[in-house]
């Protein structure tokens, strides 16, 4: 399958519903390789510091397990936004995005990139081509 790049809020499933997403991705795709884009990580800097105490949290430890990804430095433009650096990546490197937020989704099966997501709060599924 080679890499999957996760999603910020693909990194929080472990903490609200108690998945490993790593052991669930290979079982769904195989051997892969977890990627996290540096805007990916920005973006987790910021909920670590911004929101609520429980986001705070989840968002550390979503930085914690970021670090057994790969993390790749990317450039954001001035008028993108976090999401659309994911569309741009996914689409440049012809890779699937895991990633559980719904208008991002959207965006993707528009683009034609698989997505890998949460189904019923209990496991992953993927959609599009892998």
């Amino acid at each position: 399958m080679g890499k999957v790049i996760l999603d910020s809020n693909f990194l929080f499933i472990p903490f609200q519903f108690k998945i490993d997403i790593f052991e669930e991705l290979k079982n769904l795709v195989g051997k892969f390789e977890p990627v996290v884009l540096s805007t990916t990580m920005e973006e987790l800097e910021k909920l670590a510091t911004e929101k609520t105490e429980k986001t705070r949290r989840q968002a550390l430890s979503a930085l914690r397990l970021a670090e057994r990804c790969t993390v790749v430095n990317v450039e954001i433009g001035p008028t993108e936004s976090y999401d659309d650096v994911i569309v741009r990546k996914a689409k440049e490197w012809n890779r699937p995005v895991a990633t559980n937020d719904r208008e991002l989704r959207r965006r993707l099966r528009e683009e034609l990139v698989p997505v890998i997501y949460l189904r019923q709060k209990k496991k992953l599924e993927l959609e599009g081509y892998a």
